[in-house]
């Protein structure tokens, strides 16, 4: 084996980003700070009290009593397959409401449990429309009903409260995938009846990635003690990772120490600034957004009662080229946007206003970002974009 000259390896420098994307989201000061704190073990009598704390913050932030309320280590994607291995069975009939990539890989992940997959689709860049699901529960119980609330795919927002009404009815436990939703809008979790809701940090709660917030109610517990099979993930199987997170703290893996660290300053940011206020900055941005956007000829694909404040998916003008714009926003002015996916790939750009990216400056120098670049490839701007936006501001 050749020998290796480590003076070829650069001190790490990533440079900053303005992260207007569909996640991650830029992370405050304190969080990193949190992050950068001395790892210690994860069995280490002060990083249990740290846990309790976390767990109490989760539980505010999902609006929840819910015992069962941790952090799974692992990205969102981790969460969602968390929730589905606990909760489904070989044979279970599942409903699964598609209307992006999300809802896709829920319904993949209801193929490889074996599970009997009842799939209503809609349109991407359309919320799931409750009769399609009632007509699809229409003489069946299935085992679990399962709707993204935030499609990060497309910027669509799905109410729940119908869908949770239509669940229960049919004596079916509500999973909910709220990882783009969950730290920028409602998601209360015991007041609509979600069973299990599954998040990731690196969203709207402005934390690195790495982390998947998750909470059962007593009737998912209660269907995951009932199981006649063992869960399939060694890993994921919550039956053994509660006994850590709860007073046992009985040991199944090694937590991520400084991660912990991380979620639980980025929730205590959360609490400080007050789930009412900080909905409310999220929707105040977003407007300024889109004013600024239609003001200059661009059209959102999403209608107005259905767009997420947060995930803003905007369809590229004919004639622009997607990636060459992309491209300058991240050379020229250091800002990331997203590209669209699947059938919307070419077709739409993806502007997050996520936690801490969420402010005034970021939605301005965006548009004016876009602005300049739109304008050198020809395009007829219609009105002047930070002038509308300026105009939201001005009027709150």
């Amino acid at each position: 084996m050749a020998s290796l000259d480590p003076r070829q390896f650069r001190d790490l420098d990533p440079g900053e980003r303005l992260l207007m994307g569909p996640g991650p989201s830029n992370v405050p000061p304190r969080v990193l700070q949190a992050l950068a704190a001395p790892c210690i073990g994860h069995l280490d009598p002060g990083f249990l009290s740290v846990m309790n704390e976390t767990q109490q913050l989760l539980r505010h932030l999902f609006q929840t009593e819910n015992a069962l309320t941790i952090p799974v280590s692992g990205t969102g994607s981790a969460g969602m397959e968390a929730c589905f291995v606990n909760l489904v069975e070989p044979g279970d009939e599942v409903l699964v409401a598609v209307n992006g990539i999300f809802g896709t890989r829920m319904a993949d992940i209801v193929g490889r449990l074996g599970g009997r997959l009842i799939r209503v689709d809609a349109a991407w860049g359309r919320a799931v429309d409750p009769a399609a699901v009632a007509e699809a529960l229409r003489g069946r119980s299935p085992r679990v009903v399962a709707v993204v609330h935030a499609e990060t795919s497309t910027g669509a927002c799905t109410p729940l409260a119908d869908i949770a009404r239509l669940s229960r009815e049919a004596g079916a436990l509500l999973l909910v995938d709220c990882v783009t939703s969950l730290g920028g809008m409602e998601v209360p979790v015991d007041a609509l009846g979600v069973d299990a809701a599954y998040s990731g940090t690196q969203k709207c709660l402005s934390c690195p990635p790495g982390l998947a917030p998750l909470t059962f109610s007593s009737a998912a517990v209660a269907r995951l003690e009932a199981r006649r099979h063992p869960v399939v993930s060694w890993y994921l199987d919550l039956g053994m990772v509660r006994d850590y997170w709860g007073n046992e703290r009985k040991y199944h893996h090694t937590a991520p120490v400084n991660m912990i660290w991380a979620l639980r300053e980025a929730l205590r940011l959360i609490a400080e600034e007050g789930l009412a206020a900080r909905f409310a900055r999220h929707r105040l941005h977003h407007r300024a957004l889109v004013a600024g956007l239609e003001a200059m000829g661009l059209e959102m694909l999403v209608p107005e009662s259905e767009r997420l404040p947060m995930l803003n998916a905007v369809r590229i003008p004919e004639g622009i080229e997607d990636a060459k714009i992309r491209r300058a926003l991240l050379r020229e002015f250091g800002i990331e946007i997203g590209a669209g996916l699947g059938p919307l790939a070419g077709k739409i750009w993806r502007i997050g206003l996520m936690g801490h990216s969420c402010r005034s400056q970021n939605v301005l120098l965006v548009l004016a970002a876009l602005t300049t670049l739109l304008r050198a490839e020809g395009f007829r701007l219609r009105g002047d974009g930070l002038a509308a936006a300026q105009a939201v501001y001005a009027a709150c």
